[in-house]
């Protein structure tokens, strides 16, 4: 899954979520500002709206300013990893939780003032929206930096060794796809794991757990995963149930899916390696994490039809490189009738991995200044999936750009699973009628409905087998930050909750010194995840509603709303909104409903899943 980056606003405080490298945010406030908002924390009684006004006009202030400063060394830190990059990332990650732990505690005295509602909307956000809170007293904020920092640049500078060659993460990726050795795959699927530092990583992990659940707690909630949960205009318990129940709706395709891949594996390495009944052995699904199972449609496609052409080649034979490949996606959004991107985006963004220097080339988009400034981070190849990738990566600057007119607390998305959507919605038009609409494809080697099936299957393997795993890794991380899960159990409860939502085990047994959630990006890099799963029900609720408003009358899968201004002018209705609503608001703004519903995915993929029923009628599917 690919991450942005808020500005770090969009509260940077809040998230520097969008940052997905690690928790920052700061003080380097405006003259006056500190002590404006100390002297409110400390008088608890008689305060007024007009007190309010004055308190969050002195916060946003002072958060718009350290938003660049943040955003600033936190896209130098990117760009070039380095000792005194982690020294300036760290020492901003502790000014920053420092900031945000002291604004939150100055919303006290408001806590039971009756306020208009946008203004109880800004005290929830700095209360509920920082990621990881630092109690405010001790040296918990430089603590928390250092483990942030450390856990960030193991995971990122991870390598492992393969015949005499160091190799990066990005390549291992590459051949968790294209290898079809048992062996071979098994043996980097389990030498990835042991570059990450596990036994510190782990260690590091519990400590900031730690530190983050008494931060937690000083700003009123049980824990850490209470403050999470808080964040989706609902009480965390009722949001931790709609998780399950948007689950519970799509999980039936995801075990046809599971029956029939599972089968294929088996046929194609032997019952040996990849047993006919139970669980799927994790490293032959052709990804590093098993989340995406794309790259193993050579071995569990659906035969007959098929695609007639192929995107990687199409960009290629067309002389495309990674700039092309990014023109491709700002003309997409060009096409709904939204501004081209500006200058500043072609001058400072980081397009092609440098060749001279260690970069994090995990995939994002930032919104340095808040006035305009957007960027994506890419090392791009000239490839089908970064050319979705780059659809996706600029919906999160578009969105940026469309709520920069909000109040400094609004810029961010309706809700977290807001962003990825937007970006994952227009990718879904990369369709057949959308390549030959851009030139890319010849009309006559357009799929005929007799390849539905190959291309649904495809897209499966990429968006249905993602969901469990979206839904474990923060159930994963509720229950640690609950305490229902120790730190001796970390990698334990880890493959029960794989085995359980997912039905995947490992291929190697796991030493006792594993900590194999670290050797995913975002538990390193401390991002939370209920976003993904969120924005894969959310962006195929979109396609439903775009596809309906543009007066597609065929299958929902061949929809694209390419050069649709209507359309356009809805989408940015919805995104100029930022999070200034409940996100039931902005639901209904675009697609007319206001509740999450998984129902549009299993209406997307049903010719699908009519065709797996009927498959696997005789296999024994489950685990």
């Amino acid at each position: 899954m690919k991450t942005w980056m808020y500005g770090v606003a969009g509260l940077a405080l809040l998230s520097l979520a969008g940052c997905g490298e690690s928790e920052a945010v700061s003080q380097n406030e405006p003259a006056g500002t500190e002590t404006a908002a100390a002297d409110t924390a400390n008088d608890t009684g008689n305060v007024t709206i007009a007190d309010a006004e004055a308190f969050l006009e002195a916060t946003e202030a002072e958060l718009a300013e350290f938003n660049e400063y943040a955003s600033r060394v936190f896209w130098v830190y990117s760009n070039f990893i380095t000792e005194d990059t982690e020294y300036l990332v760290s020492r901003v990650s502790a000014e920053g939780t420092e900031m945000a732990v002291r604004m939150a505690v100055g919303t006290a005295p408001f806590a039971e003032l009756e306020l208009p509602l946008d203004l109880r909307r800004k005290m929830t956000n700095l209360t509920a929206g920082i990621t990881l809170p630092a109690p405010s007293e001790g040296n918990g904020a430089q603590e928390l930096a250092v483990l942030t920092t450390r856990m960030s640049s193991a995971y990122s500078t991870g390598t492992i060794e393969i015949d005499d060659t160091e190799t990066t993460l990005n390549e291992l990726e590459v051949l968790m796809g294209t290898e079809r050795d048992p062996e071979f795959l098994s043996t980097i699927w389990n030498d990835w794991r042991a570059a990450i530092q596990p036994e510190q990583m782990a260690q590091d992990y519990a400590d900031m757990v730690e530190i983050a659940n008494a931060g937690a707690r000083e700003l009123g909630f049980s824990d850490l995963a209470e403050m999470w949960l808080s964040n989706y205009d609902m009480p965390a318990d009722e949001m931790e149930a709609e998780v399950e129940r948007l689950w519970g709706q799509v999980e039936p395709l995801y075990e046809q899916l599971h029956c029939a891949v599972r089968s294929e594996l088996s046929a194609e390495y032997g019952a040996d390696v990849q047993p006919e009944t139970g669980m799927i052995r994790a490293d032959l699904l052709g990804n590093m994490w098993a989340q995406g199972w794309g790259p193993i449609r050579d071995i569990a496609g659906v035969e007959g039809g098929g695609e007639s052409y192929d995107l990687t080649q199409l960009l290629v034979d067309a002389d495309y490189n990674a700039y092309d490949m990014v023109e491709a996606g700002e003309r997409f959004y060009t096409s709904l009738g939204l501004d081209p991107l500006p200058d500043t985006f072609w001058d400072r963004s980081l397009i092609v991995r440098p060749e001279d220097r260690t970069v994090v080339c995990h995939a994002s988009a930032w919104n340095i200044d808040s006035r305009g400034d957007i960027r994506i981070k890419m090392c791009t190849n000239v490839n089908a999936e970064d050319f979705r990738t780059v659809h996706h990566e600029l919906g999160h600057n578009y969105y940026q750009r469309a709520y920069q007119h909000q109040d400094t607390l609004f810029q961010t998305g309706a809700h977290d699973g807001f962003h990825e959507a937007i970006g994952d919605f227009v990718a879904l038009s990369v369709t057949p009628e959308y390549l030959v609409q851009i030139d890319l494809l010849d009309e006559s080697a357009v799929p005929d409905e007799s390849a539905d099936l190959s291309l649904l299957m495809d897209l499966a393997l990429d968006k249905i087998a993602f969901l469990p795993f979206a839904v474990m890794m923060d159930q994963w991380r509720w229950r640690v930050f609950r305490g229902e899960i120790t730190p001796e159990d970390y990698n334990t409860a880890w493959w029960e909750l794989r085995n359980q939502y997912q039905g995947v085990y490992p291929p190697v047994e796991r030493p006792a010194n594993a900590f194999d959630p670290g050797a995913k990006y975002h538990i390193a890099n401390n991002v939370p995840y209920l976003r993904y799963f969120l924005s894969y029900i959310l962006q195929f609720q979109f396609q439903q509603a775009a596809c309906e408003m543009a007066g597609w009358e065929g299958p929902l899968h061949r929809c694209t709303v390419y050069g649709n201004e209507e359309v356009g002018a809805r989408f940015n209705e919805m995104m100029e909104m930022g999070a200034s609503q409940p996100w039931p608001d902005a639901l209904e703004a675009f697609t007319g409903t206001r509740e999450m519903d998984g129902s549009a995915i299993i209406a997307y993929f049903q010719p699908l899943m009519t065709h797996l029923e009927e498959e696997n009628a005789d296999r024994d599917c489950g685990w």
